[in-house]
């Protein structure tokens, strides 16, 4: 990756090629360059640490297979998550409810982060996603080799209904 001038316009590089020297990719997307006093105006997003993240194991928790025949039973779908390392899929419809669970995942903590949510001491997180949305965003698993990515880790962030939601249920207890 190079900043190179084309016809006079500044662009980034971007030179790419297979590793047995087939195919050559070049790219050269156009750029404006900033001066120093517009910096300010372009910073990026601040992104809270999410409330729960859980490790999966590509080969012991396929996700995908499971969103695939769910979406077809509901458009949307709730997510559970827990740092103690549960994780739960469920949809609901007038007819059926049906949940999968997955235990024994591998929680990742920040150091900054030691405060927890909720009144037991574990941070858990509900969230509600669009069952067509979340699969089509899974659709890398179909695609990869499975040498080269043996995990990966979901974040969730709850919206503020899901901490109301919580105390609801905390006051109701």
């Amino acid at each position: 990756m190079k900043l190179a001038k084309r016809s006079g316009m500044p662009c980034l590089c971007l030179d790419a090629s297979c590793v047995n020297g087939t195919l050559d990719v070049h790219h050269a997307v156009p750029v404006r360059i900033l001066r120093a006093e517009e910096w300010q105006n372009h910073l990026p997003p601040i992104v809270n640490t999410p409330d729960v993240q859980l490790e999966f194991q590509l080969d012991r928790h396929p996700l995908r297979p499971v969103i695939e025949r769910l979406k077809s039973i509901s458009p949307t779908l709730y997510i559970d998550g827990s740092m103690s390392g549960e994780f739960i899929v469920r949809v609901e419809n007038d007819a059926v409810s049906i949940k999968t669970f997955y235990d024994k995942l591998v929680p990742r903590i920040d150091d900054d982060d030691n405060e927890s949510s909720s009144p037991s001491g574990v941070k858990k997180c509900t969230v509600k996603m669009d069952s067509k949305k979340l699969y089509s965003a899974l659709q890398w698993q179909s695609s990869i080799n499975r040498h080269a990515v043996n995990s990966y880790i979901l974040c969730e962030y709850c919206s503020m209904y899901n901490k109301e939601r919580e105390r609801e249920m905390s006051r109701e207890e």
